[in-house]
């Protein structure tokens, strides 16, 4: 762990903030979190947001039932915090959690938080709606900083098959790359490099004028755009073994198959094809919603 003051993330003090809401989804955010947050000395921070305000402003006229009602939030609030904590010592019994209680909605709680933030994480569901509060997984997610990662329920014991990252071509998803490097040498997996010639589906790819040009030919021109985004990281990761994989479209659907032999999927927040405006889009909904193991984030600054 190193102190990088051009860094807020990568501080010494920046901790694992882990959002919490009593979820079984939750909880696996919890579990993988303090994994995390042990191994690296790194201290945890588990977050609660009571979205105070709603019921402060609909009952102002009543103020004995604004009472009740922020008392309500605030005690299942602790509920769920003193749950988070029992989970943590069963996942790392040697870390200590701090718990932090906010009347700020989870989503306006957790995007502060991730300014200074080693990581943020929260737990989704798969294949269903997404957990923690309705879409507070998205919104911090689109509107944090640093590094976000989305915990599938039950995903958190996930510790073998490749770290896997897409890559877009363009210098924003340089962050991932990197990430995906280090995440791979720190758990000593194979690295797998996804890159797509478009982000269209196969029908909307087959009908435009790619086809014009030999397969051969974009093969070759798109390998050489992974190979120059990859170079220098591998120089720096010698002991990580890398595998490139590209494909002419569809980047959401290989890297949502890739998910299912995967320990990790890196991403990047924004880019070229098929990770253009990613957080805000349905490539990110369906990572988040659908990935067979942990989705990571990243994004710079």
């Amino acid at each position: 762990m190193t102190d990088n003051p051009e860094d807020p993330h990568r501080l010494v003090s920046a901790a694992v903030v882990v959002g919490v809401d009593g979820t079984p989804a939750a909880h696996s955010a919890i579990r993988w979190g303090a994994t995390v947050a042990a191994r690296r000395g790194r201290r945890l921070v588990l977050a609660y947001g009571m979205n105070s305000t709603p019921a402060k402003t609909w009952l102002v006229a009543y103020q004995p039932m604004v009472d009740e009602a922020v008392q309500t939030l605030r005690t299942h609030g602790e509920q769920a915090l003193t749950t988070g904590v029992q989970v943590v010592r069963e996942a790392a019994p040697d870390l200590a959690a701090d718990t932090l209680l906010s009347e700020h909605s989870p989503a306006k709680m957790l995007i502060e938080l991730s300014k200074s933030a080693h990581m943020v994480v929260l737990g989704s569901r798969r294949g269903g709606a997404i957990a923690h509060l309705g879409s507070t997984i998205l919104a911090v997610a689109a509107h944090g900083h640093g590094t976000i990662v989305a915990v599938r329920e039950d995903a958190e014991d996930i510790t073998s098959g490749p770290v896997v990252v897409g890559v877009d071509g363009s210098p924003v998803s340089d962050t991932a790359v990197a990430a995906a490097f280090a995440e791979a040498s720190e758990r000593g997996a194979e690295l797998v490099a996804v890159h797509t010639w478009s982000d269209l589906t196969f029908t909307e790819f087959a009908s435009t004028g790619f086809i014009e040009i030999p397969a051969e030919d974009l093969q070759t021109a798109e390998q050489a755009v992974l190979a120059e985004r990859l170079a220098g990281w591998q120089q720096r990761y010698p002991e990580v073994t890398v595998r490139r994989e590209v494909y002419p479209s569809t980047p959401a659907l290989h890297l949502r198959e890739w998910s299912e032999r995967a320990q990790l999927v890196v991403v990047g927040s924004r880019g070229r094809g098929g990770f253009r405006g990613l957080l805000l889009g349905s490539t990110s909904q369906s990572l988040i919603q659908r990935a067979a193991c942990p989705v990571m984030i990243t994004r710079p600054g």
